[in-house]
C-alpha cells in the first residue's frame, strides 16, 4: 500500500461563525437527499439493467453524471471542463488532490474508478463504490493475473477505467510522480493493441482569499470537518478538469515509459493554470 502523503501541512481551519453554519447545515441536507436519491434510483434501475447487460452499464452511468454536476451546484463550485473526452476503449489516469477529485471526474465522463481493496469494507462509502461499478485491486502478485482479466473484461464492456498513478492524494498544488504499477497491466498481449491512455489533469482554484490548498484533502484529515468548512465557506472556487490526448499503450516499449508520458502531460497544465509545480 502507498504511505500517505504528508510533505505539506494543513491549512489553518478558518472560524465557522452562525451564517458558515447555516450554510453547511443546508447545503449539507441537501447533498444528502442528491445521493439517496441518486444512489436509490441507481439501484432500482440496476435491478433490470443487470439480468438484461450484464457487466455493461448503459444507463445507470447517467445518474452517477447527473448527481455529480448537481453536487457542484448544491456546494455553489464551478465545474469546468477543457480539451476532448476519450471515445476510444481505454483508461483515464489523473492527479489526485481531494475527495473532490471524484465529482470532478465523474461529472462529464463515465468513468469506472479502480480503487485499492479496502474501500469495499469501508461503511457507506464501501457501499456506494460497489453500487456504482468500482474495480477493486489488491496490489499483491498472487493476484495479477485475475486483475488483468477483470480489466480485460471491463476495458472490453467499453468501460473507461480511472485509476490515481501518484497512489495518494497530495494538497492539490502540485502533481506527484506517477507509479507505473498499474500501467503493467494494461502491456498484457491481450489489452495492450487496442487500449489507449488518457491523461487528465484536476486544478482547483481557491475561493478568494482563501489558502490556495483550501480544497486539498491530505494525510491524516478528518473527511468531516473537511467538507464542513467547504459547505460553511461564504465564497466557492472552482475546478477544472483538462482533457489530454489519448495515447496507444502500444506506442510505449514499456509501463515506466508510459507512465513518464503521462505524468508529464498532467504536471504539464499545472503552470498554464497558475497552480504551483511540485
Amino acid at each position: 500500500m502507498s504511505p500517505t502523503w504528508n510533505a505539506a501541512p494543513p491549512p489553518p481551519e478558518p472560524a465557522i461563525g452562525p451564517g458558515g453554519w447555516v450554510r453547511a447545515v443546508a447545503k449539507g441536507a441537501a447533498l444528502a437527499l442528491l445521493f439517496l436519491g441518486g444512489l436509490s434510483l441507481l439501484l432500482l434501475i440496476r435491478l433490470v439493467e443487470r439480468p438484461v447487460h450484464g457487466v455493461q452499464r448503459p444507463w445507470t452511468p447517467w445518474i452517477s453524471q447527473w448527481v455529480c454536476r448537481s453536487a457542484f451546484r448544491v456546494i455553489g463550485m464551478a465545474h469546468r471542463t477543457k480539451g476532448e473526452r476519450m471515445t476510444a476503449p481505454g483508461a483515464v489516469v489523473a492527479n489526485h488532490g481531494s475527495w473532490l477529485d471524484i465529482l470532478a471526474l465523474n461529472a462529464r465522463k463515465r468513468v469506472y474508478f479502480v480503487s485499492k481493496s479496502e474501500v469495499a469494507d469501508w461503511p457507506g462509502i464501501g457501499w456506494l463504490a460497489r453500487a456504482t461499478g468500482t474495480v477493486f485491486i489488491t496490489r499483491t502478485a498472487r493476484d495479477a493475473k485475475a486483475q488483468k482479466a477483470l480489466f480485460e473484461e471491463r476495458l472490453r464492456a467499453g468501460h473507461k477505467l480511472l485509476f490515481f498513478p501518484e497512489g495518494t492524494s497530495s494538497d492539490g498544488r502540485r502533481v506527484l510522480p506517477f507509479k507505473s504499477t498499474l500501467f503493467a497491466a494494461f502491456f498484457a498481449p491481450e489489452l495492450r493493441e487496442f487500449v489507449r491512455i488518457q491523461p487528465v489533469t484536476v486544478v482547483y482554484t481557491a475561493p478568494e482569499g482563501a489558502d490556495r490548498a483550501f480544497y486539498g484533502w491530505w494525510g491524516d484529515m478528518e473527511f468531516g470537518h473537511h467538507l464542513l468548512k467547504i459547505l460553511a465557506a461564504p465564497r466557492q472556487g472552482a475546478v477544472t478538469v483538462i482533457y489530454h490526448d489519448p495515447v496507444a499503450v502500444a506506442e510505449f516499449a514499456d509501463r515506466k515509459a508510459l507512465a513518464r508520458h503521462c505524468e508529464a502531460q498532467v504536471r504539464g497544465a499545472f503552470p498554464a493554470m497558475g497552480a504551483s509545480p511540485p
